[in-house]
């Protein structure tokens, strides 16, 4: 190639109620309340871009892994969905660290609408970071995206929740109160239960667990008995 070097232009950034990496499910779908907001970017925020769009229950997003640290990839990797313990190769997982940050993300189209004055699409089952840098949209063609006869390599099945979850009384209040987030409790509940600690760390019960969601910082520590919410507070 001539040129082995492309450069491209977001079309949108995501709003999702995820602040910081810990505590983002590691595969779109698996907690269905994180609900996000793609804010389509000048010159792309037109009606015309997503006529018919909402004939699609589900779409495709390409984005960026933006806010990685700067370490370099690697040809092997270790992936938690294998306890942290056995390396594969890069090409034959979703690992973030890659030789170009991209990732892949199937998302339900909740609807077209705006926020803040800004036209975009309200989705559900978000895997993704707050300001995401989103390079392209496209609608999943079932007959054509699902291949029930594939083979799914070391990941056959998607991963069960791990933990129960409880709440102290203050922590449930907390939630209760927040009457601007509906969702909150069932958000916390669905991305704690999946256990989003690293595989290698050993059980420790005075631990406490901190992710940050919406303006909220959610505490938690984890006994054999499951996870307990412990308190919610305002991120500084």
């Amino acid at each position: 190639m001539s040129n082995p070097y492309f450069q491209f232009s977001p079309v949108g950034l995501i709003r999702s109620p995820f602040k910081e990496k810990f505590g983002i499910p590691r595969q779109s779908g698996l907690v269905p309340a994180a609900e996000a907001f793609l804010e389509l970017l000048p010159p792309f925020d037109t009606e015309q871009a997503l006529r018919e769009i909402e004939g699609f229950s589900h779409l495709w997003l390409i984005f960026v892994f933006h806010a990685l640290s700067p370490t370099p990839w690697s040809p092997l990797v270790r992936p938690p969905r294998l306890g942290g313990n056995r390396r594969v190769g890069v090409f034959a997982s979703r690992a973030t660290h890659r030789p170009n940050p991209i990732g892949l993300s199937a998302v339900e189209l909740v609807a077209v609408g705006e926020e803040a004055g800004r036209l975009g699409l309200h989705l559900r089952g978000a895997d993704l970071l707050d300001g995401t840098p989103i390079l392209d949209i496209k609608p999943y063609l079932p007959y054509a995206d699902s291949l029930p006869q594939a083979r799914a390599g070391f990941a056959p099945a998607p991963p069960s929740a791990q933990l129960s979850v409880t709440f102290t009384p203050e922590a449930a209040a907390a939630c209760a109160a927040r009457d601007d987030l509906p969702q909150l409790r069932t958000l916390i509940e669905q991305a704690v239960a999946l256990d989003p600690r690293p595989a290698y760390q050993a059980l420790d019960p005075t631990r406490i667990y901190g992710m940050r969601l919406f303006d909220l910082d959610v505490h938690w520590r984890v006994a054999p008995e499951g996870a307990l919410v412990v308190a919610l507070t305002r991120h500084p």
